[in-house]
């Protein structure tokens, strides 16, 4: 896909608890010891599919779940989500599936060192099932990844989504992409 097929979008608003946010000229939002960060207003009718990529640290060694949200409130609904996820350090790679709960385990955050995500989110304002496909690279100990896939299974447009840690915080910056077809 050339990179003329991603638009930057810039959330409507954003939420933040537990530490500081803001939106940058161009819809890049810094964060910084976060507990939760929501998006509001960056899926719309314009994208079908959109690419979120975020540079962050955390306060350890934090999986940084997610959630789709509607008009400024987050799905919490029991066994909406299900992740599948795929951890490779050296030579051992680790299988773990969350099924079914309310979030999705999305990326990884470490203390040591700047972490890469990169996330697809396929139909979420599509008022059909979302799936979510994400990577991080992070460099706990050396170069490890986290590799997910997740699903929601109600038919329900979305136009935002949070993200959030069970306990310490992370700071970092995130970007939305809407992707042409």
């Amino acid at each position: 896909m050339p990179i003329s097929a991603f638009k930057l979008i810039t959330p409507t608003s954003i939420v933040v608890a537990g530490g500081t946010a803001s939106v940058g000229q161009f819809g890049k939002v810094s964060f910084s010891a976060a507990t939760s960060l929501s998006l509001n207003g960056v899926f719309s009718s314009t994208y079908d599919n959109y690419m979120v990529v975020v540079r962050n640290n955390g306060s350890g060694l934090l999986t940084i779940r997610g959630r789709l949200r509607a008009s400024g409130t987050d799905n919490t609904t029991a066994s909406s989500y299900v992740t599948q996820y795929l951890f490779a350090n050296g030579a051992s790679v680790t299988a773990l599936r969350y099924s079914p709960d309310t979030f999705m385990a999305l990326f990884v955050a470490s203390a040591t060192q700047r972490d890469g995500h990169v996330g697809y989110f396929f139909g979420p304002y599509l008022a059909q099932p979302t799936a979510v496909r994400s990577v991080t690279s992070y460099g706990e100990d050396g170069a490890r990844m986290f590799d997910t896939a997740s699903t929601h299974n109600q038919s329900t447009a979305y136009d935002g989504f949070t993200i959030y840690v069970a306990s310490g915080s992370f700071s970092g910056e995130i970007a939305v992409y809407g992707c042409n077809q």
